[in-house]
């Protein structure tokens, strides 16, 4: 039998482009309606052969990888497990997790690498586990994982992990301003309760969002983009909703924030417009501004680094 070799996955972040809130259900879990896009800023995670299964991470200063627990505490880490569990056998592998997305910046990069792992330890050991039962892995590891498994831009509903891919005719380019203070998800969702404790069980739904996405125009896109959680993210760290004034007050057609937050996204008309639009933030005093552009693939095999 050929000594595997190792497998290099690469899964992009994701963006919000409606996020609607119902009141938590009795599992205390908020019902979701969401509309995904994965976007080009994305994380390498490579299995290597090896007897255990191990976490390793890399990534520069301003991801904070050091606060990534490399332990049975990292998502990766569980994916492998879990994906161990549906086989019957363990999988030893060492992860290397080379990141570029924001940690705790509402972007899902936790998911993005468990995603990543699912598919990197599945080629590794040459399980060919199905699409039907990956997904079904990813949604028990968290609500944002079949998504990144599955990129481009989709609907997601129940807790965000039923996730269907949506139309979708355009390029879009956006400018990230993540923080370099991360802001917790449940957080977030405790401080929505408190301002909206008489909110419906039913989230609003996205068709607003999903017309603009089909008429491929940055500025109908920008009119529909909408987020339940910014007010409480806003009102958690009002930086945020600053940040939001000055990046529109500089050219942005929207600016919104991605998730539970903490970092800030704005819509461009073209990828020119989005260079100039980070050129302004990082000339008044935003520490990393990055550009990117959706939607993109999904969690996919790439040639792995020499």
């Amino acid at each position: 039998m050929p000594t595997p070799t190792a497998v290099t996955v690469r899964a992009a972040a994701k963006i919000n482009l409606h996020l609607g809130v119902g009141a938590p259900r009795d599992d205390g879990f908020h019902p979701l309606t969401t509309v995904y896009q994965a976007v080009g800023l994305c994380d390498d995670v490579t299995a290597h052969p090896a007897d255990d299964l191990s976490v390793d991470i890399a990534g520069a200063d301003w991801v904070d990888a050091d606060a990534i627990p490399t332990d049975s505490g990292n998502l990766a880490h569980r994916a492998g497990v879990l994906l161990g569990d549906h086989h019957g056998r363990e999988l030893g592998a060492r992860l290397v997790v080379e990141k570029s997305i924001p940690v705790a910046g509402g972007l899902a990069g936790g998911s993005a690498d468990a995603a990543a792992a699912l598919v990197a330890l599945d080629r590794l050991h040459d399980l060919g586990t199905s699409d039907t039962d990956l997904l079904r892995i990813a949604a028990r590891l968290g609500s944002d994982v079949p998504f990144a498994l599955l990129g481009g831009t989709a609907l997601g509903t129940g807790r965000g992990e039923v996730v269907e891919p949506v139309a979708d005719v355009g390029t879009w380019w956006w400018v990230m301003v993540p923080s370099l203070e991360g802001l917790s998800t449940p957080a977030v969702y405790r401080h929505f309760d408190q301002l909206f404790p008489d909110a419906s069980p039913t989230p609003p739904d996205a068709e607003a969002l999903l017309g603009a996405l089909r008429t491929g125009q940055p500025v109908s896109l920008a009119r529909a983009l909408r987020n339940d959680l910014q007010e409480p993210a806003i009102d958690l760290r009002p930086e945020l909703g600053r940040l939001i004034e000055h990046g529109e007050s500089e050219g942005a057609l929207r600016g919104i924030v991605s998730g539970s937050g903490p970092t800030v996204v704005f819509l461009c008309e073209s990828a020119d417009h989005a260079r100039d639009l980070a050129g302004a933030l990082m000339r008044t005093g935003s520490p990393v501004v990055l550009v990117a552009n959706g939607a993109v693939a999904g969690s996919h095999v790439v040639p792995a680094h020499v």
